[in-house]
């Protein structure tokens, strides 16, 4: 890769800080920026008229753990074997036995904190990790100086921060508001020291269970009687606006320091949205948000399931106000932040990414490459699957036995809703061949035939961490959680 001259950029010597915050869930249509017309996302939209908003940006993973294996490694998360959120689920009795994940990301792997650490960045970390459960496998091992793992869900008093910690929650914090607070406590003490940062606040927000302040709900629940909108769920479009404040407060305080000209901030998703949720064990079942037009949705390789929102703001390069629709991906992070930084890129690692530094700059260029690959060998939200994406072009490929596959040209159908495999037979053998290329070059897991298999209990989940199934007899509808802040006082 051919790094930027920092001194081209007018920052000699004085290596820009980078700010990469990473939502869990968050749906690529969730944002006003991205067209939502419910949600109010003003910080973030302001975020994105400051910057570069991409249009065709996709999570390297259908769920959480693999894209973060992508982000961390700078290689599709197929190479590693973290294909599925760890430790995972399963179906016993399906058609196919599908692969188990790696239980956590390989301390061998030399990550981008590491790398950009190696250089002189403070490193920090803050929010979900999910990537490794035992302490040999958190942030502080992986070459993060500052590991603020919290654990637990959204509401005050339900989470906590994994070990030690100067800060704590005050007793009605919003946890999003208090991972604002970490970031900002470590960007200050980052400036004290006159050290360049990289900080990775990776927020359980938008996650279920849903939970959010009061307030917001029943504004998003007055609002959406007013437009006669059922969707987004009120709690959800709450949540939501939760992390745009968190933004806010963080894009402030970047401002109060000084740091605005010389500090890049990225704002993406893990994975696409999540339009139902479901707790097979608590009884839930309903519908909280649209990821119209897309199709899918978290757990899916349709491009509900993985195309996201990415936002990349750095006043040095990045013009105000454009968009860019070059196709790029989770793992392009490594080489990216690497690239701004000026720093060398692992020589003994392969990196499968490409630093979008180049679409930062100039918004309709194009990336020395024409294939993107996906590989969720796994029953989620859908069946497993690979797929491929050439340009516009769109193929998936089914991996339970059904030799179901499925073209689509995403220039014209976008929410891929005509399968166009019987028609183009000749570009459906090319991409099918590329895509197993693929998967024998990383040594990709594949499912393989169940002789247990039962089309009566097919359905059946087992959780992977008790081995046990999972209780699936009741489905009703439950109400989302709210929480008022005056009750906690």
């Amino acid at each position: 890769m051919v790094l930027f001259e920092l001194s081209a950029l007018g920052l000699s010597g004085d290596r820009p800080n980078i700010v990469f915050i990473v939502i869990d869930d968050m749906g690529w249509s969730d944002l006003g920026c991205y067209g939502n017309q419910v949600v109010e996302t003003p910080r973030i939209d302001q975020l994105a008229s400051e910057g570069v908003r991409f249009t065709d940006f996709y999570a390297a993973g259908a769920v959480c753990s693999p894209t973060r294996c992508a982000i961390q490694s700078g290689q599709n998360q197929a190479r590693i074997g973290i294909t599925d959120f760890i430790p995972g689920h399963w179906r016993p009795f399906e058609r196919v036995i599908t692969p188990r994940p790696r239980g956590a990301l390989p301390t061998e792997i030399f990550t981008i904190a590491e790398a950009l650490r190696a250089t002189g960045y403070s490193t920090g970390y803050i929010g979900k990790w999910h990537l490794g459960n035992d302490a040999r496998y958190q942030p502080d091992r992986q070459g993060y100086e500052v590991s603020q793992v919290i654990n637990g869900p959204h509401l005050p008093g339900r989470y906590r921060v994994q070990g030690r910690s100067a800060i704590q929650p005050e007793a009605d914090q919003y946890r999003t508001d208090f991972e604002a607070q970490l970031s900002i406590d470590f960007i200050k003490k980052s400036q004290r020291e006159s050290k360049p940062f990289f900080l990775m606040l990776s927020p359980y927000a938008v996650h279920i269970p849903l939970a959010a302040m009061s307030d917001k709900v029943k504004k998003y629940r007055e609002k959406s009687k007013a437009m006669n909108r059922k969707l987004p769920h009120p709690v959800y479009a709450a949540m939501i606006e939760h992390c745009d404040e968190m933004v806010g407060k963080i894009v402030d305080a970047i401002d109060e320091c000084g740091l605005t000209q010389k500090t890049m901030i990225v704002f993406t998703s893990d994975n696409g949205g999540l339009i139902r949720r479901y707790d097979y064990q608590k009884g839930i079942d309903d519908i909280v948000s649209d990821l119209s037009p897309l199709k899918g949705e978290k757990g899916s390789l349709h491009e509900g399931g993985v195309r996201v929102p990415l936002i990349i703001k750095y006043p040095p390069m990045a013009r105000s106000g454009m968009t860019c629709s070059e196709p790029g991906i989770s793992y392009d992070f490594y080489p990216t932040f690497v690239d701004v930084a000026g720093s060398p890129l692992p020589e003994n690692q392969i990196i499968d990414g490409q630093s979008l530094l180049p679409l930062v700059s100039e918004p309709t260029s194009k990336l020395d490459r024409q294939s993107l690959f996906w590989h969720y060998p796994h029953y989620h939200h859908d069946r497993p699957a690979s797929s491929i994406r050439e340009r516009n072009w769109k193929l998936i490929e089914y991996l339970d036995g059904s030799g179901d596959l499925e073209l689509y040209d995403l220039s014209k159908d976008i929410g891929e809703r005509k399968n166009l495999a019987d028609i183009k037979q000749g570009r459906v053998t090319d991409l099918r061949q590329k895509l197993r290329q693929f998967r024998l070059e990383v040594v990709a897991a594949m499912p393989m035939p169940n002789p247990a298999y039962d089309s009566g209990r097919s359905d059946d989940w087992w959780n992977s961490r008790t081995n046990k199934p999972i209780a699936s007899a009741a489905r009703k509808r439950f109400p989302a959680t709210e929480f008022d802040s005056s009750n906690n006082k």
